[in-house]
């Protein structure tokens, strides 16, 4: 068993990755598991396309309504302290959840709510957990460490999560998110254990928060590479958010799969991502970050337009397993780059941003993913997102020449910290 956690969290990552890697891994799956049961309970109540894009749409709005105030807080506060608070209270809105399926007093307008609170609750745990690894871990051994937090991703978020979600919500409503409310309050408590270096900030709260935030903005607009990741996130996820807002109703009725068969696509999907992890240090050995992107992106351009002419799972399936191993290599590259390049104490900002073009890009693309799916059929948002990304593709294919591994290099007037006393900066 030691060696297996050994090969798992090294000991060079030290005690404090490893509570964070057990508390990542189990907060993964239970929002794994509401990957699959979340949809599928607004399914269960409506049947119009509009509210069912609205599930996806509320659950993605507060990273853009808060992350910049997240990210700011984030690098004011104790982050320890911020994790286990939203966490333990995001387990408690579960509950709530849980018991009104149970007593029957369940509306779409209340579960529509609920999505909203609990993505808030979502924005700043999230948010502030990003900031923890570079203060954890030396900065050359972040690609490790990210690497370990995506494969626990894939396997009990996206491998585990989605069936078992399907399958609980089969066996009665409540029981996927009374056992997501169980597995985040573990995850909040594992967090309380990790001891953290001092970030920078505590001293130095005497700013407005909108100045801080007007920094990590700042601090992106000057950073070629994480300005390019932003700008690339922003564009495509407006396109992926248009196609994935509907996938429920577009499996379900389209492909012909039932709650298992729904839950079955981010298992496959996650079976792709699984194989890019594995194969991500053999790929970045022979292949630039730059082109990595440009691939990714034909690749992803590629998916809408195999979705959008699929007829049965047999086709939907093997597209499903190439997106995901595109995704997550993505991701690893996108998260690396970021915090290999933030000093730390702008880690809560820059990622704010970051997240506010990604999720920016996601509501676009559910309002306008519902509405074509509502008005033309439920194949025309997979034939927008095609058309919009191979656009999108022809017009940010030059700016990826700025994707690259760089040190921490902050704007002017923005001042750098180690990660950590005895590493060195992030």
């Amino acid at each position: 068993m030691k060696s297996l956690i050994d090969a798992v969290a090294p000991k060079r990552l030290g005690v404090g990755f490893r509570w964070l890697l057990a508390s990542s891994w189990l907060s993964n799956t239970g929002d794994g598991i509401a990957i699959a049961a979340g949809p599928l309970l607004v399914a269960s109540l409506t049947h119009n396309a509009v509210l069912i894009a609205a599930g996806a749409l509320l659950q993605w709005l507060p990273d853009l309504l808060f992350s910049l105030w997240a990210g700011a807080l984030a690098d004011r506060l104790d982050r320890r302290r911020i994790v286990v608070a939203v966490d333990l209270a995001r387990a408690a809105v579960l509950v709530v959840l849980a018991l009104t399926i149970v007593t029957h007093t369940v509306s779409v307008g209340l579960v529509l709510t609920t999505l909203f609170v609990v993505g808030t609750a979502e924005v700043f745990a999230d948010t502030t957990t990003s900031t923890l690894m570079p203060m954890l871990v030396h900065r050359d051994d972040l690609a490790v460490g990210n690497a370990r937090i995506q494969i626990g991703l894939i396997t009990v978020n996206q491998l585990a999560g989605p069936p078992i979600g399907a399958a609980l919500f089969t066996a009665g409503a409540a029981w996927p998110f009374a056992s997501q409310a169980a597995l985040v309050a573990f995850g909040a408590i594992l967090v309380s254990r990790i001891a953290l270096p001092a970030h920078g900030r505590e001293k130095a709260r005497n700013t407005a928060i909108a100045t801080d935030i007007a920094e990590g903005v700042r601090w992106v607009r000057h950073h070629p590479a994480v300005r390019t990741l932003v700008m690339t996130i922003f564009t495509f996820n407006i396109t992926f958010g248009a196609a994935w807002s509907v996938l429920v109703i577009y499996a379900t009725r389209h492909l012909g799969l039932g709650p298992a068969g729904f839950g079955l696509i981010t298992t496959v999907s996650a079976a792709g991502g699984l194989l890019g992890t594995l194969s991500y240090g053999s790929i970045i050995k022979r292949v630039s970050l730059g082109n990595i992107m440009r691939v990714g992106l034909i690749i992803e351009t590629l998916t809408h337009l195999g979705l959008a002419l699929a007829t049965s799972a047999w086709i939907a399936m093997p597209i499903f397993f190439v997106f995901g191993a595109h995704a997550f290599i993505w991701g690893t590259t996108s998260i690396t780059v970021r915090q290999r390049a933030v000093p730390t104490e702008l880690q809560g900002r820059v990622g704010s941003v970051n997240s506010v073009g990604v999720f920016g890009g996601l509501v676009i693309g559910a309002g306008i993913g519902g509405l074509l799916a509502q008005d033309i059929g439920i194949t025309a948002p997979f034939w927008f997102a095609f058309a919009g990304s191979a656009l999108f593709v022809v017009l940010i294919w030059r700016q990826l020449t700025h994707i690259a591994h760089t040190d921490a290099a902050p704007a002017p007037g923005v001042r750098s910290v180690p990660a950590h006393p005895d590493l060195g900066p992030s």
